[in-house]
Parts: C-alpha cells; sequence; structure tokens
C-alpha cells in the first residue's frame, strides 16, 4: 500500500468502507506527521488529538455498522483558525482574538461534520486574513515547506502547508483577494474558490463581506471536487447563501478538452516574471495539445481589477475592526495595522464609486465569459521570497492576479503548473462563469492528468534554515 498520507480521497474511502483501513490508523498516520513535522513548519496553531482520535474511533464504529456517510467519513481536515468550532478558540491568529471561544459550529463545519469528516486542528493564517507573515504575532508564520525560509503565500497559509507537506489531506481556508489561491500557488497544491454565495460564511470571521467565500485546499482537483460537493446547501443565516444550481462537480470531470473553447487572459500575466510567464506559456501548448481551442480574452487591465478590489476591502475591513483599531490597536501585529487602518480615511463616496467600478468590471468579465467555456492565467506575478525580508514582501506579495476572481465572484481554481529554478512551485489559475464549478474542475483535472507538476512532494527533511527550529 502507498503511503497512507498520499492516497487520494477516492482510494481512502474505498479503503475504509470495505473495512481494510480503520479510520483511527488513517488519522494517526497524520497526527504522527504533524507531531514530526509541524514544529519546523508551524502549520497548526492547534492541534485537537484527543478529539480527532474519539471522532475517528466513532467513525470506524458507524461504518462498520454500514453507516457509510461517503467519501469523507473518517477523513481528516485542517481548518484556518477563523472558523467556529464549538467549545475552542478562533483566534484569527490575533491577540485580539486569543481568548474567544465559539459557542456553535460554522456551517461548513456542521456540513463536514455530516459528512463524516474529522476535524484535527486548525492552522496559522495572517492575521485576520490579511498582512503577510508576521513575526510580532501569538504564534509565528507558518513556513513555505518547499524551501522554509521562504513565506508560503497567505492568507490561509497554515492550510496550504498542511496539504503541501501532507499534514491533511484536505483543508478550509478563506479567500478575499486571492487567500486560498495563493498559498495553494505557493506550497504546490490545489486550492478553489467557488462562486460567490455557494458556501455559507456563517461561523466564519469576515475580513470583508462582499469579497470574502470559504475555499477548499487539497492535493488534487478529484479529491476538492469531492471536499467542495460537501459543503454545499443554503444557509438561512446567510443573507447571500444559494442553493447551487448545478451541485455535481464530479460527473463531467473525465471528459477532457476536446470541443472546449478556452480564453487567455494574457494581460493579466503580462507582467509576471519570466519564469511564470515562461510556464504559462508551456501551459498553453499543453492545452492545445489535449484539444482545446484557445483564444485570446480581452480585459480591462489587471491594476483596474486590482485597484477597486483593493479599495472595497479596506473599506469593508475597518468597518469591522473599528472598534478593537481605536481601543486595542497596540494587540495588532504591525502588518494587521498597516493593511486594516488605510480604511479609516476612505470616505462613503470612495466605497461607492469602487462598488460602481465594480458593476462595471464584472459586467464586462462576463460578457467575456460568454464566449468561451473558461479562462485561463496566472496567479502569481512573482514567487515567493524570504518569509523576512520585509522590503521584498512588500514589493512582491500583492503582486498577483487572484483578486478579480473575488471582485466579480467566478469560480477559480489554482493548480501546480511548474517550479522555479530555486524549486519553488509555479500555479496555474482555471476561471469559469458564475456556477461553473464543474467545467472548472474538468478543464483543471484535465491538465493535472497530463502532467505530473502535483505528485511532486516537498523533501520535509531538508535543513534549509540555519538556526531555525
Amino acid at each position: 500500500m502507498d503511503k497512507l498520507t498520499d492516497l487520494s480521497l477516492t482510494s481512502v474511502a474505498s479503503l475504509l468502507r470495505s473495512g481494510e483501513m480503520s479510520p483511527v490508523t488513517y488519522v494517526t498516520s497524520f497526527l504522527d506527521r504533524i507531531d514530526r513535522y509541524n514544529p519546523a513548519l508551524d502549520a497548526f496553531i492547534d492541534i485537537d488529538r484527543e478529539g480527532a482520535l474519539r471522532a475517528a474511533s466513532h467513525a470506524e464504529r458507524e461504518i462498520g455498522q454500514g453507516r457509510w456517510r461517503g467519501p469523507l467519513h473518517g477523513v481528516p481536515v485542517a481548518l484556518k483558525d477563523i472558523f467556529d468550532v464549538a467549545g475552542q478558540r478562533t483566534s484569527a491568529h490575533s491577540k485580539v482574538r486569543m481568548d474567544h471561544v465559539a459557542d456553535r459550529d460554522a456551517f461548513v463545519v456542521a456540513k463536514l461534520r455530516d459528512a463524516g469528516a474529522i476535524l484535527i486542528g486548525k492552522t496559522a493564517l495572517h492575521e485576520f486574513a490579511t498582512g503577510g507573515p508576521s513575526f510580532d504575532l501569538p504564534w509565528p508564520p507558518a513556513r513555505n515547506p518547499w524551501k522554509r525560509s521562504h513565506h508560503p503565500g497567505g492568507s490561509s497559509s497554515g492550510a496550504g502547508v498542511a496539504i503541501a507537506a501532507g499534514l491533511a489531506p484536505v483543508a478550509l481556508g478563506t479567500d478575499t483577494g486571492g487567500s486560498v489561491r495563493n498559498p495553494a500557488t505557493a506550497c504546490g497544491v490545489t486550492g478553489m474558490k467557488p462562486t460567490y454565495g455557494a458556501v455559507s460564511r456563517t461561523g466564519v470571521f469576515p475580513l470583508a463581506f462582499s469579497l470574502d467565500h470559504v475555499g477548499t485546499l487539497t492535493r488534487t482537483v478529484q479529491d476538492n471536487a469531492i471536499v467542495l460537493e460537501a459543503l454545499l446547501g443554503r444557509d438561512p443565516d446567510d443573507i447571500t447563501s444559494v442553493d447551487h444550481p448545478n451541485p455535481d462537480f464530479r460527473t463531467s470531470l473525465n471528459n477532457g478538452l476536446k470541443g472546449l473553447r478556452l480564453g487567455v487572459i494574457e494581460e493579466f500575466g503580462a507582467a509576471a516574471n519570466p519564469e511564470i510567464r515562461a510556464a504559462f506559456v508551456e501551459v498553453c501548448r499543453t492545452f492545445e495539445r489535449l484539444g482545446a481551442d484557445l483564444v485570446p480574452l480581452k480585459l480591462s487591465p489587471l491594476d483596474s481589477y486590482v485597484g477597486c478590489g483593493r479599495l472595497i476591502l479596506q473599506a469593508e475591513g475597518f468597518a469591522i475592526h473599528e472598534e478593537w483599531l481605536r481601543t486595542r490597536l497596540g494587540d495588532y501585529g504591525m502588518r494587521g495595522r498597516t493593511r486594516l487602518l488605510p480604511g479609516a480615511f476612505l470616505g462613503a463616496s470612495d466605497y461607492i464609486r469602487a462598488q460602481q467600478m465594480r458593476s462595471v468590471l464584472a459586467r464586462e468579465f462576463a460578457a467575456a465569459m460568454e464566449t468561451v467555456d473558461a479562462a485561463l492565467c496566472v496567479s502569481s506575478l512573482e514567487m515567493p521570497c524570504a518569509i523576512d525580508d520585509e522590503a521584498e514582501i512588500d514589493r512582491t506579495y500583492d503582486r498577483q492576479a487572484r483578486t478579480p476572481f473575488n471582485l466579480t465572484g467566478s469560480p477559480a481554481i489554482s493548480v501546480p503548473m511548474g517550479f522555479s529554478q530555486d524549486a519553488l512551485p509555479i500555479g496555474l489559475q482555471v476561471v469559469g462563469r458564475a456556477f461553473g464549478e464543474a467545467m472548472v474542475y474538468r478543464v483543471a483535472h484535465s491538465y493535472q492528468s497530463a502532467t505530473e507538476w502535483h505528485l511532486r512532494r516537498p523533501d520535509l527533511d531538508a535543513a534549509d534554515v540555519p538556526g531555525q527550529h
């Protein structure tokens, strides 16, 4: 049998359902890896070993009695520490919330429990899902498993690290300006941001109400589709929540690319560094070899989308944090303060104009997408830099092409499309029409089926951070 922590969810489901493998054995394999590698990676803030093993024993009994709940039954899941779990701390990686204990599960946590999934622990993030890697918070920032001297993307940093390092097979994150797809890109895993409203955000601490999405991180596209299907469902407590009109993401996964028309958003990657541009050119050749018809997709400049999204995020983020920023400013880290405080200087007219511009850009994007089945573009414009290089983080961190799809609310996935000369992952985005997750997964899965980038694993025993850990 392959190493348990490398198995696909489909393989795991077969083994668990048949009784060939115990959920306790499976969960323990991840707990053992966490014990071994988390001290060097800081992916997890809290680990619920006792609770996870107790839930695994319960799952074993249920499955043994013929009450199998589906492909997540007995599967451990890591949660960005921004999701409420009843009786557990939700810190948002901040001193401000260190003592907050949730009184009920987030909607998606309840959905995971219903599916038989096992909550294994809470992962690190950037403070309140913004700012960047910081060393002035109660917990250290997560490190990139491919090169621990570098940052792993964010803000769902620990979630991306946990998947790449094999510390969990599934992780949930949040994505407001790219915060699931960024760590997926930087860590070489699969990260999906679904359509706005497809997954409830009840019980998830907000950053910007009109941009926030719950997202899923896994090793592969197929695993990701399994997880996202389990999270769907209208939530009456979330006014943006809707019933997904096309909730079957897996039936068409293996239908291939022949006959599909894919838009290439070249402008979004025009300013990317040469290694990323070269990887994207090769990706486009691969898609053509697989039978897709590639056409240019013309949109407004990337800066128009990113600038509009940034202003909305600043205004909405400040509204959420205003009272704490006035009364507990010193409890925020430097990067959190730096990101949240500019919202204080925005007026209502600034916010309204940004939302008006958003409507224009969203209509533009929807019209362009009517001409294609899905679209392709780069994810990051720069490679991850050293985690303690403040100046380079400031220069590179926001150079990305992910925020446009938070602005439009479109489904977008990041999958690995290569590696840099420094052996750091490079990410591709596949973007779809509203509620077109099935097509996004089909396109991304076709690419993964034809390539092997997603099969690479970091050497976690390499000592690449002198003096650290």
